[in-house]
């Protein structure tokens, strides 16, 4: 019946793209163009990279023709009935969103055309080459299409390279930049490759002071006259009546900071503090930001020739510690004459603080897999630049209320869950030895000090309070690299009133109550990202993200209880383990804004010692949005476990075990995404699969099948589905539709389900890996 129900809507869809045919709106004398072929014809079978050289000129043909989609022209389709005269209010819509213009032979100008291909032939080096253009024509179906044949000639290629010296001193910066160039013997003639050469040389001499030059001042010279082979030799050399000052070094004279920069605070203060060689201009009585607390993120120093890559990493320092919505770094040269060897700059660095003080407010609705649903509020107060050297405190207040609604005998649960917390977050390393400053170069680490309170009070169950407080620090290695190390991590959880019914299912679930009773975990965690996601533009992209989170192993060392099993700290039993994960991404880029998105995640939790079970709050749960999305939020797994297998589900007054969350000590997922244009530029589509599962390692469970084992390939959930994302400037809203096609938690034999009639509705922000 499902399979019909589909088949029904495709050929539905077909009739629709069949009725979208356009051919009766071309007017009589033009044809729809359908685009462009080239044909290579090399004068030779030495030439190389024709793939590439064919598809450059492709790129050069213009215009575009219309896109098409399953045989029709929804686009061109919508544009021609938007233009009837009463098109109606969806057509018009269509047209916005959707339509194209036509795109007719006539506005295919063929000469033009063979004018780009021969240019750009001799851009790279094939002088000489010929192009003829054919017209195709169907008079039936009113479509053009143009056909160009490109003799490709054998290419010129270089013999020797060289600079071309005078007296300027300029050469002498020059000279070791261009022995250290790219470019070979034998190499093709490439004005895009020269480019890229005069590019190199002038960021290489602007990093050695010279602020006036750019890439425009640099001739190459190409003389073919020594060779009758096709060669050339290529000199470079400095044009002339280039303005004297840009080709002179400059050097930094003075340092002027503005830590609360405005357009009338800046022309009216005077006031000025000297440190460490720079001068802070800023009220005496009313200092906004300490001298020696904004130094550090300054690398311009008084004496040094400019760089440029000083000024960006300086601006990006300053922009890490959190307090400035605008750095703007500005040299104003300093009575420079045409006649000196050495220029003068004064650096001015200004800098706009955010407001020092905002209040946020989320009010939420949230519904969940078990049937509830309840409104969640959170507040939160930051302030900024808390004692005046860029720290910031966030104040967070969280309040939830949910209850269990339409699950038979269990109507009526609720859940009630309090929190308070709050981060301190210096920007600089709270460390009692110091550091050379070279070690942490590229960024300054942050210190980060964290404490929370939480209560949660679940109806007819339990009352849990627990308390956290970490102390950490964060930094960039470089463009790509994130460490974080967190040396003090310690977290309280107190069962603080239990119900009878409660217990009863703690008994049953003795995996579940050495889960509650690992009270007190204190331990270290470190983590290590390479995001080179970082880079967009790039085909081949890789993202690793792996983190080991150790517990209990200090407190083992003091507690002097040798004698007690379980072993004690203040009286509380605490949790000895040790997890480690990795999270690894590959995105292949394609053509037209088109991507494939792969994951891999695996992760392990040993625990050891004190501890039979790993805590709860550190356990691993699979589904859900970022997860297998065709599964609730914590709803797979472990293993072939089944709640609705358990003896007490044969209780009609007992309460539903799907109350609780499924978790484990081993994670394993793969996810796979190809996401596309669907209205571009803000709505894109997605087709993904995904395939995961949590286990216990543990030898004995009340969770029949949660154990991990050699056969945990046909115990994983697998599901597959489509996607929408709005993105709009980097925020995304995503919206997935996703079926389970394999469900371990089904008896062996039955889980290849391919329910796709029951499809799972998630919605999240941001892209899920």
């Amino acid at each position: 019946m499902k399979i019909r129900k589909y088949s029904i809507i495709f050929l539905m869809a077909l009739g629709f793209l069949n009725a979208c045919s356009v051919d009766k709106y071309i007017p009589e004398d033009e044809y729809l163009y359908r685009g462009a072929d080239i044909s290579l014809i090399p004068d030779t079978t030495s030439i190389k990279d024709l793939g590439k050289v064919k598809t450059e000129l492709q790129n050069v043909l213009v215009p575009k023709p219309n896109s098409k989609f399953l045989g029709g022209y929804p686009g061109l389709y919508f544009h021609y009935k938007a233009q009837r005269e009463k098109p109606g209010i969806i057509n018009k819509f269509l047209d916005k969103k959707i339509g194209e213009e036509p795109v007719y032979l006539s506005d295919v100008e063929i000469g033009n055309t063979q004018d780009l291909i021969l240019n750009r032939l001799e851009n790279r080096g094939f002088f000489y080459s010929r192009v003829s253009a054919n017209v195709n024509t169907n008079d039936k179906k009113k479509i053009a299409t143009a056909a160009y044949d490109v003799g490709v000639t054998t290419p010129y290629r270089m013999e020797s390279y060289q600079l071309v010296e005078d007296s300027l001193l300029i050469y002498q910066d020059m000279k070791p930049i261009v022995n250290e160039s790219k470019f070979f013997e034998e190499m093709r003639f490439d004005l895009a490759n020269m480019k890229n050469e005069r590019q190199r040389i002038d960021v290489a001499l602007k990093e050695k002071g010279y602020y006036n030059f750019n890439s425009g001042f640099l001739l190459f010279q190409a003389d073919t006259n020594q060779y009758d082979n096709k060669r050339f030799d290529l000199f470079l050399k400095v044009k002339k009546d280039v303005p004297e000052k840009a080709l002179i070094p400059y050097k930094i004279s003075k340092v002027n900071i503005y830590p609360n920069s405005s357009i009338q605070r800046d022309s009216l203060e005077k006031d000025s503090i000297r440190f460490n060689n720079k001068t802070f201009v800023q009220d005496h009585d009313s200092i906004f930001f300490l001298p020696k607390r904004l130094d550090p993120f300054v690398l311009i120093e008084e004496g040094d020739y400019y760089s440029p890559d000083i000024s960006k990493a300086t601006s990006r320092r300053l922009g890490s510690i959190g307090a400035y919505k605008f750095i703007n770094i500005d040299y104003e040269e300093v009575d420079t004459l045409a006649t000196d060897s050495l220029g003068v700059l004064e650096a001015n660095i200004y800098l706009s603080p955010l407001n020092k003080r905002a209040i946020r407010a989320e009010l939420q609705a949230v519904t969940k897999s078990n049937n509830f649903a309840g409104p969640s509020l959170a507040l939160s107060l930051t302030n900024r630049n808390l004692f005046k050297g860029g720290e910031i405190i966030n104040i967070q207040g969280r309040f939830g209320y949910e209850v269990q609604v339409a699950s038979g005998n269990n109507t009526g649960l609720n859940s009630i869950q309090l929190g308070v917390g709050s981060d301190l977050i210096f920007p600089r390393l709270l460390f009692p030895w110091h550091f050379n400053e070279d070690f942490f170069k590229y960024d300054i680490p942050k210190t980060k000090i964290s404490l929370n309170v939480d209560y949660l009070r679940r109806s007819q169950l339990f009352a849990l309070g627990s308390a956290s407080s970490t102390f950490g620090y964060i930094w960039n290695a470089n463009k790509y690299v994130t460490h974080s190390f967190d040396p003090v991590s310690v977290t309280y959880v107190d069962l603080i009133n239990t119900t009878p019914e409660f217990e009863e299912i703690l008994d049953e679930n003795p995996y579940l109550r050495s889960s509650f009773e690992q009270q007190f975990i204190a331990g270290s965690m470190y983590s290590f990202t390479y995001n080179g996601m970082v880079d967009q533009n790039k085909t081949h992209q890789f993202f690793v993200n792996s983190t080991l989170d150790i517990a209990g192993n200090f407190l083992d060392l003091v507690s002097g209880n040798a004698e007690e099993d379980p072993q004690t700290v203040f009286n509380l039993e605490y949790a000895q383990y040790a997890k480690a994960d990795v999270d690894f991404r590959y995105h292949l880029n394609l053509d037209s804004g088109t991507k494939i998105a792969t994951r891999l995640f695996a992760g392990y939790g040993m625990p050891y010692g004190n501890s039979e079970i790993i805590p709860f709050t550190k356990q691993y749960f699979s589904g859900g949005p970022y997860s297998v999305r065709a599964f609730r939020i914590r709803q797979l797994g472990p293993g072939v476990y089944n709640p609705d297998n358990q003896e007490q589900d044969e209780d009609p007054d007992a309460i539903n075990t799907d109350y609780f969350d499924r978790a484990g000590n081993i994670r394993l997922e793969a996810n796979i995404e190809y996401r596309f244009p669907l209205f571009p530029p803000y709505v894109n589509g997605a087709v993904f699969a995904d395939a995961g599962n949590v286990w216990t390692s543990t030898e004995e469970t009340s969770l029949p099948g949660g154990k991990f084992s050699s056969n945990f390939m046909n115990e994983l959930g697998i599901g597959t589905g489509v996607g929408v994302r709005v993105d709009i400037q980097g925020f995304v809203i995503r919206f997935d539709l996703a079926a389970p096609m394999h469900d371990p938690s089904l008896p062996e034999g039955d889980r290849w389900t391919y329910d796709f009639g029951s499809p799972i509705f998630n919605f999240a922000i941001g892209y899920p890996f």
